[in-house]
């Protein structure tokens, strides 16, 4: 455990004193953020006074609830970290939602202060949003639970979630990313491409970030050579952070340059095609870092060095077991809030909807799919991530989804010269006929949240489907 950690303790994040003593601190000159040139800590300081002073004035107070809409930016960072100073519940939401999404969230939380984006100068390509925010109170109630943070889950297969959690379980997460063999270090960097609305870019970035003296820099635009000058801009070690999508970023790149400065690349979210972490590994000379985690309880599981793949060490402090054939996470308490399901938790253990197996002489963890992908085909049983997987690893593949709809149904996102033809064939070769799609839908783009995963949301793909014709 770290020094502002330690002198934490479990007494002082339960109060607002907190965000100072594991965040704020460190060294005047520290740089910690970059936004169009580096944010020193003192700067920070000053920033988050005056957006708690803006807030305050706004009817914000201790135990009430603000919610945040706003785009990853030096003013999410303040308003975020002055929520919490004040005592508040802070809400966040996805500024990528629509209006329609944005009302049934704040009909939802009721929120008594909202913080959403005004006059926004930034190019949309960037990450990292120059933003004049507004802040309107309104008549929401205050927090109905101790959680410092609410977040939604990512509606990747229904419905979002409404998941908090405590400011003690906050830093119990940072404390974990302290002790992650492969972490960036103090005096190093996270080129961010991963959401901090998010968990992973929230606590992974963000959070771990200020707290561990590493300095947190978004790329000027979310392009592939973008990602490489931020590497490139500063002599020290770089880790660039985000989800398998951003992997295509960088592999866009035609001929990259030699850069002693990159680290590694670390993914969370999905898992990483073989094919995909080897070329990858081949091309930049890095390792490809994966990581397994969720919203309602953050990391759990790692293989930063790429040594293990496709399993990965759960995170210290953390349980990871199989229970008839699902995975399970040691968590103190319900990471949900107006939900009491034994199903998704009980007893001190989240179920995880994760297929997986846990080795019992090294205790690593392999996560197969989702606990859903086993149907019944003819009587024989079919483990749809293994179609998944088979699909995805085909020439041309980009993207793909296998789901049960009365009968094994592909999506797929396609490079030419493949075609629905030449996928079928590929399958043809590699599954048994029981375990292959009937229908394949090839469609221009893959349906994805606002985190870059696939959407298995059935009524979602058939909607792209619909509007992309006919299954081919």
């Amino acid at each position: 455990m770290t020094k502002g950690l330690a002198s934490a303790g479990s007494a002082l994040v339960t109060s607002p004193e907190w965000v100072d003593e594991v965040l704020l601190r460190g060294a005047d000159d520290d740089r910690c953020l970059y936004s169009g040139g580096p944010v020193d800590r003192a700067a920070l300081r000053r920033l988050v006074a005056q957006r708690q002073a803006r807030l305050t004035e706004a009817g914000l107070r201790a135990g009430g609830s603000l919610a945040l809409r706003l785009p990853p930016s030096v003013a999410y960072v303040a308003n975020l970290l002055a929520g919490w100073r004040i005592g508040a519940q802070v809400s966040l939401l996805d500024h990528r939602l629509t209006a329609f999404e944005v009302d049934a969230a704040l009909d939802r939380l009721a929120p008594q202060v909202v913080v959403e984006p005004g006059r926004i100068t930034s190019s949309p390509l960037s990450p990292f949003a120059d933003v004049e925010e507004t802040v309107t109170a309104r008549p929401g109630r205050p927090a109905g639970t101790p959680h410092a943070v609410i977040q939604l889950s990512s509606g990747s297969t229904g419905p979002s979630k409404v998941i908090g959690r405590t400011a003690a379980d906050l830093v119990a997460e940072i404390e974990r990313y302290t002790r992650i063999d492969g972490v960036p270090l103090p005096g190093e960097r996270i080129i961010v491409l991963a959401s901090m609305v998010h968990v992973l870019g929230l606590v992974g970035a963000l959070l771990y970030g200020l707290h561990a003296g590493v300095q947190v820099r978004p790329p000027e635009r979310l392009t592939g050579d973008s990602v490489l000058d931020a590497v490139a801009a500063e002599a020290t070690p770089a880790t660039v952070l985000g989800v398998p999508f951003h992997i295509g970023l960088l592999a866009s790149v035609v001929d990259p340059p030699r850069l002693p400065q990159l680290k590694r690349m670390t993914t969370g979210g999905e898992a990483v095609p073989a094919a995909t972490a080897t070329a990858f590994t081949e091309r930049y000379g890095v390792p490809l870092g994966n990581m397994w985690g969720m919203t309602e309880v953050g990391v759990i599981a790692t293989d930063l060095f790429g040594e293990h793949r496709p399993a990965l060490t759960p995170a210290p402090g953390l349980q990871v077991v199989e229970r008839g054939g699902e995975l399970w996470v040691s968590r103190p308490e319900s990471p949900y809030v107006g939900l009491s399901d034994p199903d998704r938790w009980a007893d001190g253990w989240l179920h995880t909807r994760d297929t997986g197996a846990v080795d019992p002489d090294t205790g690593l963890v392999t996560v197969k799919g989702r606990l859903d992908s086993q149907v019944s085909v003819g009587g024989l049983k079919v483990d749809l991530t293994e179609v998944e997987a088979t699909l995805a690893e085909l020439p041309g593949v980009v993207a793909a989804v296998v789901l049960h709809d009365d009968v094994i149904t592909a999506y797929a996102q396609l490079d030419a010269p493949a075609t629905a033809a030449s996928v079928q064939a590929g399958l043809a070769e590699r599954l048994a006929a029981y375990k292959r799609p009937r229908r394949v839908h090839v469609l221009d783009a893959m349906p994805r949240t606002t985190t870059g995963k696939l959407v298995r949301d059935r009524s979602v793909l058939r909607a792209a489907a619909a509007g992309n014709g006919v299954p081919r």
